[in-house]
């Protein structure tokens, strides 16, 4: 029997599966920042890393949210101007929180 997997599902096990693999609480405070609802550039993602105590480097921080908008497909990215501005899209809000939610 084929069973189709609806994008929802599969972004779904995509965070969970992130999730999962982070040790140090790293990833679920970047996924708290970005469904806040702000939009953001690296330089702020690492700034409020930073702030809250973790040990980061920008490069570091740079591969995180770029994995996150091409492998969890769950950002937004404008690269019109001089810096990347990231933005968590609207149709994953609700999976992204129900996930942080339960995890």
């Amino acid at each position: 029997m084929f069973v189709l997997e609806t994008i929802e599902e599969r972004v779904r096990d995509r965070l969970i599966k992130y999730l999962s693999r982070d040790d140090t609480g790293i990833r679920k405070v970047v996924l708290k920042l970005f469904l806040s609802g702000g939009k953001f550039t690296t330089g702020d993602v690492y700034e409020h890393l930073n702030n809250a105590d973790f040990d980061v480097s920008y490069r570091g921080v740079s591969a995180m949210v770029g994995l996150m908008n091409t492998r969890l497909g769950i950002l937004s990215i404008d690269v019109t101007g001089d810096h990347n501005i990231y933005l968590l899209k609207e149709d994953y809000k609700n999976i992204v929180k129900s996930v942080l939610e339960n995890y």
